[in-house]
């Protein structure tokens, strides 16, 4: 980081405006955007997003614009008085490097303490001085002290450091979670009482006890959208609704579920389907292969064609127009049975049963967080109360 960053980024977040912010500092609106690009990525996060022509700012940058306001103040007060509103930067590293030699009051020693050649660090501090047209140190056989000009800049920058280190601090632990985050995709529970939703509540207050430092994130989607968050980078791991997992994953199944027919009386599964409309997931669900399959095998083309499918990527809209407008469709029993006891429902067979799967990319560090989640689950299995 350095100031000529703290200085434009300021001014973006007080003009609200990429274009606002290039007028008033008389830059190059790309000039601008790197240094908001600069400072996202010293921080480790989004300070805004495109919204069609302007910017929508995140929370954070909210969060952050008075300190970042206060910071440039600072940065500012560091220069000789002049016309140019943009001296030239100098990096908070600099700053850091002088409030070393004028704590020490030599530049041989704060040399050695941070580890510089005693060359390196006198031409860093000449470079310095000539950025900031101060004289700041004068140099002597009995060490170094700080000018009159030194001494005020020397407490600005120990101010300023100080406020970028609050800044930044916050930042860098949201770093290491990220980094440190097991993230876990999942397909959707069908309710709170689902099979699903009991898997990942055991899971997570197992993780909670075996992993403190570690965090868990769980997020629900399609089973398609899983797998290319998986091979994205988006999920480590992932909780899916398929028979067979694809070549290029590994894992265990950790559940099963039996389908059934709902939201129809009797026995008759061709009549149950064919007589109201069906609510089914997209083909993106592997719950809608099995349904598929099941169609398949109940009617032909021409019967198939006739029927009223209603795709819906939500397992409770489904449900609900199953309990209150007279739709049909296919549900995991157990699930259905727990939310609604007494809705009526036709089992199918075993062959239809939906397994679960714990599965994940076949390299090191998948495979790691891999294992620890199945654990995590057989663990929390054993312990589970009867």
């Amino acid at each position: 980081m350095d100031t000529s960053t703290l200085l434009l980024v300021d001014i973006v977040l007080h003009q609200r405006s990429l274009r606002g912010a290039a007028r008033h500092a008389g830059r190059p609106a790309a000039s601008i955007a790197a240094a908001l690009a600069r400072c996202e990525s010293a921080l480790s996060i989004s300070l805004c997003q495109r919204a069609g022509s302007g910017l929508a700012f995140t929370l954070e940058a909210n969060r952050l614009a008075p300190s970042i306001a206060e910071a440039a103040r600072l940065a500012r007060c560091l220069y000789a008085a002049g016309t140019d509103p943009f001296p030239s930067p100098v990096r908070l590293q600099a700053l850091g490097r002088f409030v070393e030699v004028a704590e020490r009051g030599s530049i041989r020693q704060a040399a050695r303490a941070l580890m510089l050649g005693q060359p390196q660090l006198s031409r860093q501090l000449a470079h310095l001085e000539t950025a900031l047209g101060h004289k700041l140190l004068e140099r002597g056989t009995g060490g170094t002290v700080l000018t009159e000009t030194g001494r005020r800049v020397w407490d600005d920058c120990s101010r300023l450091l100080q406020l970028w280190g609050q800044i930044s601090r916050t930042s860098e632990d949201r770093f290491r979670r990220a980094q440190t985050t097991v993230r876990l995709g999942s397909i959707m529970p069908l309710g709170y009482e689902s099979e699903i939703a009991r898997q990942l509540a055991k899971l997570t207050a197992g993780w909670a006890a075996s992993h403190p430092r570690q965090p868990l994130f769980i997020s629900s989607t399609t089973a398609e959208e899983l797998l290319r968050g998986l091979k994205s980078g988006a999920f480590d791991v992932v909780l899916l609704d398929t028979e067979t997992l694809p070549e290029d994953l590994e894992g265990a199944p950790i559940a099963a579920s039996g389908l059934a027919v709902v939201g129809a009386k009797g026995n008759d599964i061709a009549a149950a389907l064919r007589d109201r409309p069906i609510a089914l997931p997209s083909p993106r669900s592997g719950l809608r292969l099995r349904i598929d399959a099941l169609l398949d095998m109940t009617f032909d083309d021409t019967e198939r064609n006739r029927l009223t499918l209603v795709e819906i990527d939500s397992i409770p809209v489904i449900l609900n127009l199953v309990l209150h407008y007279g739709f049909a469709s296919v549900l995991p029993l157990a699930s259905v049975a727990s939310i609604r006891p007494d809705l009526h429902s036709i089992p199918l067979p075993s062959t239809f049963d939906m397994q679960y799967w714990l599965c994940w990319l076949r390299s090191a560090g998948r495979s790691a967080a891999g294992i620890a989640v199945l654990d995590t689950i057989r663990r929390a299995t054993m312990h589970a109360p009867h």
